[in-house]
């Protein structure tokens, strides 16, 4: 049940913007998200100056330029998705997390070849990697080049598969459209922040098409872990102990790898 108390800002970013009465799971920043994943809140930020050229020279109600530039101007960030290298637990990681202040945290070239550039890295490096989802899936302005992101990163997700190291895949609310259809579910390791929308098409849209009611909760992280689609819920406030222990678990560092 939705929290109905007086909330105090404070006591909500102390708790990593998570309601401390009914822990409903606000939003967070990707640069947030980073700096809580690595020790001290440090890492170094990879592809940073990437942005979009606007290939199609897309126009709605606003041109495609106009909209990166209100989207970069907000978020500070030159497009939808960081990639951050860092030490968690004192072992080394490569992390990406998508930003759903910028245009939705939609999926287009730049943040296509940022996660493809982040993988690569982890192949040369024998690192793992995590990556963050937040997104409404594929941007739409770039038409056939954002789909051609699934497959690129599905690609190197393959590539990656071979040296052996774990990839883990977290979703959080919402994770929807080509983000879920490609790399928010190929982790070695899928999990879910409690209450986080995930799916392809949204509830209406599937209502629409074969005209039957959805059962309650549908597309929760709750219904996905119960029905198989999940491998766990793990609450923010406890993630980065569990993806230390389940990456050490795994086999991402050698016995050898020194702790920083």
């Amino acid at each position: 049940e939705s929290c109905k108390r007086i909330l105090w800002k404070k006591d909500i970013e102390q708790n990593l913007l998570c309601c401390p009465k009914c822990n409903f799971h606000f939003k967070m920043t990707s640069e947030a998200r980073l700096a809580m994943l690595f020790d001290n809140g440090k890492y170094i930020e990879h592809d940073e100056a990437m942005s979009s050229p606007d290939p199609l020279e897309f126009v709605d109600r606003k041109t495609y330029r106009d909209r990166l530039t209100a989207a970069q101007i907000v978020t500070g960030a030159k497009d939808a998705v960081r990639v951050g290298e860092g030490s968690l637990d004192g072992r080394p990681l490569i992390a990406c997390a998508m930003e759903f202040r910028f245009i939705g945290g939609s999926m287009g070239a730049v943040v296509g070849e940022k996660i493809t550039r982040a993988i690569d890295r982890c192949i040369e490096k024998k690192l793992p990697l995590v990556i963050v989802s937040c997104s409404g899936g594929a941007r739409m302005m770039e038409g056939t080049i954002s789909l051609m992101q699934l497959a690129k990163i599905s690609a190197a997700l393959a590539r990656f598969d071979e040296v052996q190291k774990p990839f883990i895949s977290v979703l959080t609310n919402p994770t929807t459209g080509g983000t879920t259809a490609s790399f928010a579910m190929l982790g070695d390791l899928n999990i879910a922040e409690p209450g986080a929308l995930i799916g392809f098409a949204g509830p209406r849209v599937i209502e629409q098409t074969i005209r039957q009611k959805l059962p309650d909760g549908f597309q929760t992280a709750e219904f996905l872990l119960e029905h198989g689609m999940l491998d766990a819920i793990v609450p923010r406030t406890e993630m980065k102990a569990y993806l230390a222990k389940t990456l050490d678990f795994m086999g991402a560092w050698n016995s050898s790898t020194p702790r920083k």
